[in-house]
């Protein structure tokens, strides 16, 4: 009997709208997330514990845990002080970090997450990975995928228009992440996934092509969506394959080589990717997708986050061995110091000032 169909882990519930928040009780019991209403909330001391105070009332048998940093210490202290308790269900109510511990707490005590993010900070909120700080740097762990997603756009105006810009650039890397992960089927044979590549290329090209900006609940909306379409296309290829190719090993550099000086997540992530495009020789779609991130305020330069065009060229040198396995246009080029700094001040005369 041949396999006609496939399951795709995803969540039950994905609420993205104004006002979501206020519903979330309703929204969990319907969908027998949590009918006795038994929650084990993971905030933290800013965005979640000011939440708490407007929502508590309409969660009054859930229990609070602030949770201090996005540590693997921090995780593993979640998990055990939910394990003590008896609950439906685990919700992270914050930003990343917040939601990537609760994200390994729930794995951690067999419970299903719900993420309830205050911002569009990163891809983060919808995947299979927890990316937690240890004691080497940073890990990332794998967990199932949140059962459900809430985003309340009126919390995500609320919040720093930064993160707002990070989600972007993060989002619109996809085309770059599947333009590297086709390279290495054609030159590797290495197999992809033809659903999760459409899922975060759509994802990428939704937010690339929107006409709306930062202020636009319609772009706002867009952006979510993508987001957590990202993660779930991660979760049907089982890696972070459909959104993470050279923009994100250079983003991994700068953390790496400058961990503190790094930008925000996303906007390394878009200037990465708008690099690898034009290295693939895709001028024009480099040239446009800097247009894009300019426009929503996104760094396409290096020295707009603070780096010096050599620093940036050691950078991209090093990228490749953030991912060891990992095959990208950098890999390759396989392009030595000098022939790096050619191609950046080509790029630098193509997508102009």
């Amino acid at each position: 009997m041949p396999v006609l169909t496939r399951l795709i882990p995803s969540p039950v519930v994905v609420d993205i709208r104004p006002g979501a928040l206020d519903d979330l009780a309703c929204v969990l019991a319907d969908e027998r997330i949590s009918q006795s209403g038994k929650l084990a909330i993971a905030v933290s001391g800013g965005s979640g514990a000011r939440l708490r105070e407007r929502i508590a009332p309409t969660l009054p048998g859930a229990t609070w845990y602030e949770v201090g940093g996005g540590t693997i210490d921090d995780a593993v202290r979640l998990a055990s002080d939910i394990k003590a308790g008896h609950f439906d269900a685990v919700v992270g109510l914050g930003g990343g970090k917040i939601i990537d511990c609760a994200k390994f707490a729930a794995a951690r005590v067999g419970l299903p997450l719900v993420a309830v993010a205050t911002n569009l900070a990163h891809d983060g909120l919808c995947s299979p990975v927890a990316t937690l700080d240890n004691d080497a740097g940073r890990g990332s762990y794998g967990v199932p995928n949140p059962i459900a997603v809430v985003i309340d756009l009126n919390v995500i105006r609320e919040a720093p228009v930064r993160f707002v810009r990070s989600g972007i650039g993060d989002a619109i890397s996809n085309i770059s992440a599947v333009a590297d992960w086709e390279l290495a089927n054609r030159v590797n044979g290495e197999k992809i996934d033809g659903l999760a590549a459409a899922m975060a290329r759509q994802a990428g090209e939704a937010v690339l092509r929107h006409p709306g900006g930062v202020g636009d609940d319609g772009f706002l909306q867009v952006l979510a969506e993508a987001l957590v379409l990202t993660g779930i296309a991660m979760s049907v290829s089982g890696d972070s394959r459909p959104s993470s190719g050279a923009c994100h090993e250079i983003n991994h550099a700068f953390d790496l080589l400058y961990p503190k000086r790094a930008a925000a997540h996303g906007e390394q992530c878009g200037l990465g990717a708008a690099f690898a495009m034009y290295l693939r020789g895709a001028h024009e779609e480099a040239a446009s997708m800097a247009e894009v991130l300019r426009r929503h305020g996104l760094p396409v330069l290096p020295d707009e986050i603070g780096f010096t065009p050599d620093e940036f060229v050691k950078a991209v040198e090093f990228a490749p061995e953030t991912r060891p396995g990992r095959y990208t246009i950098l890999e390759h080029l396989d392009l030595n110091t000098e022939q790096i700094k050619d191609t950046y001040t080509d790029y630098v005369k193509a997508i102009g000032s």
